[in-house]
């Protein structure tokens, strides 16, 4: 994973970089030119051809049963993202930094904004996705420790912590000066000291666990961004595509 997140980081960045270019670069002639073609159409491919197969698994079922079987669809996403990320790079080679078409500027918009919300919605939520699960993993461990600690405690209830509770001293904070009735040696080894312990991880881990919720939504709402990006992008594509045909390649005449 750690691989993957530098090689897809180093595309990204470097397709960011190429882009800054038109700051320094200018190549009016090279879009039309044999090799800015070959670069067009190698970049198309790779944007167009992997991403339609990826959603074409992802949405028709027997397609994703008879494809997973052979490879997993957190491989085939990691295709997708890097060979969308491979292409940009490509198209963007091929502009030769000559943004002066309307369409051209609204096509290289739309593929930036696509490339880097999916760049962001494969890392971030699976990021979001993996700390939420090792952490509802580790309150269910919490969850099961403490009810054996409580269960433990109602058989052998602590005498300093009854005399609390019989005083209505029912708050963590004091039930917390209660522990300050008991030796120091015997604190930690207390169960319902541990209880309380349990008790306040739980609840933090409650707390963190609702915030990566809230967190993961917007994630979610984030990657509607990269779909409806992506399917601009390719309307797009498909104008200029015709546009292309339409009035000739130069290196035909």
């Amino acid at each position: 994973m750690g691989r993957e997140r530098a090689i897809l980081g180093s595309l990204v960045v470097l397709l960011l970089v190429l882009w800054a270019g038109f700051l320094v670069h200018r190549a009016p002639r090279f879009p039309g030119s044999l090799t800015g073609g070959i670069l067009a159409v190698a970049g198309a491919t790779l944007m167009v051809v992997f991403s339609l197969a990826f959603m074409a698994m992802k949405r028709i079922a027997p397609l994703k049963r008879k494809i997973g079987a052979r490879v997993s669809s957190g491989r085939l996403l990691t295709w997708h993202v890097h060979t969308s990320a491979a292409g940009a790079i490509l198209a963007l080679l091929h502009t030769g930094h000559r943004f002066e078409s309307d369409l051209g500027l609204a096509l290289t918009t739309m593929m930036l904004i696509a490339v880097l919300s999916g760049y962001a919605g494969r890392h971030l939520l699976g990021r979001v996705a993996l700390e939420l699960h090792e952490k509802q993993s580790q309150l269910s461990r919490l969850e099961t420790a403490y009810n054996e600690t409580v269960g433990t405690l109602a058989r052998n209830p602590d005498p300093a912590i009854a005399s609390a509770a019989s005083s209505g001293m029912l708050s963590t904070l004091r039930l917390r000066a209660a522990f300050t009735l008991m030796s120091s040696g015997r604190r930690a080894e207390s169960p319902a000291y541990r209880a309380v312990q349990m008790a306040e991880s739980i609840a933090e881990l409650q707390h963190s666990i609702g915030a990566h919720g809230r967190y993961k939504r917007l994630l979610a709402l984030w990657l509607k961004v990269h779909v409806g990006s992506s399917v601009a992008f390719y309307i797009l594509l498909a104008m200029h595509v015709w546009a292309g045909i339409h009035f000739g390649l130069r290196w035909f005449s």
